[in-house]
């Protein structure tokens, strides 16, 4: 009797299983993306922010939901990438979306724009504040999604042939300057030139162009800039957090399953902590190697903070008055901005300072 009840009992089990298994299988289908990235493979900290999004994603569903990574240039050139995601021809990329002023500036606003939120504001402000509702809303026009996915922190000011002694030096330097800055800089006489990451080495080497900024030492040292510019200036007020983001084909995610997507979200959150922390661990053993080969660091002086402040303020204010994305999004932006200082100002700066004092007493 026994026997025939186990028996009974393993053949329900087994029919139920049989019932099940299809079920589980289609909440996990096979899938292969594509993401397509602004920067070389040689920059560990950005591009590594892909493999680490792309290793996640496969872990956490046993394989089933792989992410093909490929380096800018691969199949589309770097600066390329958002278009490729909006029109389907990728999954999704990974860039900075101050790349595409062009398109509409606000772009800029979600990425990096002069005296912008610092990295830990910005992750805050799309965490809990209304960014990535925000950007979310702008982005629906070119049919992309956004995540946020990496922050280098506060940039250095770039690499330059001559001094920077005052703002009247800016006068016709070509510089590459990514994203919106540039229009700022316009302002005050400088000639700004748009060049992928990849690219700006040997631009900056044939004098094709006079001065140059990526991100900050760990990532400049890597790209050798100190070889043919002796002076780094600091800090990059054009730059002080630059969000990353992973933007993906609108339609192409509301076509997983809600667990896949959960899955991509997590995995960006993780991307975008680690990447941070790298560039916090590596540029100060970076920086100590470029003083060391020669290179010379130079402060902006309060002079040409205050004038680029002003020529930023102006062009915010222009662009607002005709563009009513861009309004929204810098209002929200400065509204945040303004609470987040005080609250630094209590605590943050304080206590930094301190620290740094301290420091410099040995």
């Amino acid at each position: 009797m026994k026997r025939r009840q186990f028996l009974k009992t393993a053949g329900l089990g087994a029919a139920a299983a049989a019932v099940a298994a299809p079920a589980i299988a289609q909440s996990a289908p096979e899938v292969k993306w594509r993401l397509a990235a602004s920067w070389p493979k040689s920059l560990d900290t950005i591009y590594g922010a892909c493999e680490t999004f792309a290793k996640y994603v496969g872990e956490a569903t046993d394989n089933k939901f792989q992410i093909q990574v490929f380096a800018a240039g691969e199949i589309v050139p770097g600066l390329q990438v958002l278009d490729a995601a909006s029109n389907g021809t990728i999954e999704m990329c990974h860039t900075a979306t101050y790349y595409y002023f062009g398109k509409d500036p606000t772009w800029a606003l979600f990425c990096a724009f002069p005296f912008g939120l610092n990295g830990r504001q910005q992750n805050a402000w799309y965490y809990d504040g209304d960014g990535l509702k925000l950007m979310n809303e702008f982005g629906a026009k070119f049919n992309l999604a956004a995540m946020v996915g990496g922050n280098t922190g506060c940039q250095m000011g770039g690499w330059f042939r001559k001094e920077i002694k005052s703002v009247d030096d800016f006068k016709g330097l070509k510089m590459r300057i990514g994203g919106w800055a540039g229009k700022t800089l316009q302002k005050l006489g400088l000639v700004p030139q748009q060049i992928a990451g990849g690219d700006i080495y040997p631009a900056l080497e044939k004098g094709t162009i006079d001065a140059t900024e990526w991100v900050g030492p760990y990532d400049d040292e890597k790209l050798g800039f100190y070889k043919v510019a002796k002076y780094y200036y600091y800090p990059g007020w054009w730059e002080g957090g630059t969000a990353l983001h992973f933007l993906t084909n609108t339609a192409k995610l509301n076509a997983l399953p809600k667990n896949y997507r959960a899955v991509l979200e997590a995995a960006a959150a993780y991307a975008n902590t680690e990447a941070t922390a790298r560039y916090d661990a590596r540029n100060p053993q970076a920086l100590k190697r470029l003083v060391a080969n020669g290179t010379l660091l130079r402060p902006f002086s309060q002079a040409t903070m205050e004038a680029c402040l002003k020529a930023s303020n102006e062009v915010n204010k222009e662009t607002s008055a005709t563009n009513a994305s861009y309004k929204k999004v810098l209002e929200s932006i400065e509204s945040f901005r303004s609470d987040e200082y005080l609250w630094w100002q209590v605590a943050e700066y304080s206590y930094d300072s301190f620290m740094i004092r301290s420091r410099s007493k040995g």
